[in-house]
């Protein structure tokens, strides 16, 4: 969460001329109301089943690069699903930059709490061990320019040969 996924994924889909997709704007176009009134309504349990089918149907596509939400990998359908036709690209970012990130967004109905920073360290210890069992590449993304950390990607794309 606020790790840059969305910004930095558009920026790459722009770089390598791939569709950019965002499975949080997915989710909230197909069931017409945004991801804090799908928590409120059908709760958490709810919307991740939304997001698993989702990044289901998502990840059998080619040629596109895809942001999730910050929770998809605590599904291991989802980090199957991610691993099984692409390149998974970790954007890791410290609690304190999280919470600078996305201090005044409503948007995150997990934080939207007292103690918000409690929650990312929660997170962060629950996620973590995930995000670094389903990536393929770790990139930090604290106090970094957006298009520094797309060319770091492409740089380590075009250093594996999946691009040229």
């Amino acid at each position: 969460m606020g790790a840059g996924k969305s910004t930095i994924g558009r920026l790459l889909s722009q770089e390598l001329h791939l569709e950019f997709v965002d499975s949080d704007r997915e989710i909230e176009s197909r069931a017409g109301a945004n991801i804090p009134w799908i928590f409120d309504v059908e709760g958490e349990s709810g919307f991740r089943d939304r997001e698993q089918n989702v990044i289901a149907e998502l990840s059998a596509r080619n040629n596109i690069v895809m942001a999730t939400g910050g929770g998809a990998v605590i599904r291991e359908a989802n980090r199957k699903a991610l691993q099984s036709n692409g390149l998974v690209v970790y954007l890791h970012t410290t609690v304190d930059q999280q919470l600078e990130r996305t201090s005044r967004d409503k948007n995150r109905p997990l934080l939207q709490t007292e103690n918000p920073g409690e929650i990312l360290q929660q997170l962060m210890s629950q996620r973590d061990p995930l995000y670094r069992q389903t990536c393929d590449i770790v990139l930090h993304t604290d106090r970094r320019h957006p298009r520094a950390v797309v060319t770091e990607i492409v740089r380590q794309l075009t250093r594996r040969g999946l691009i040229n």
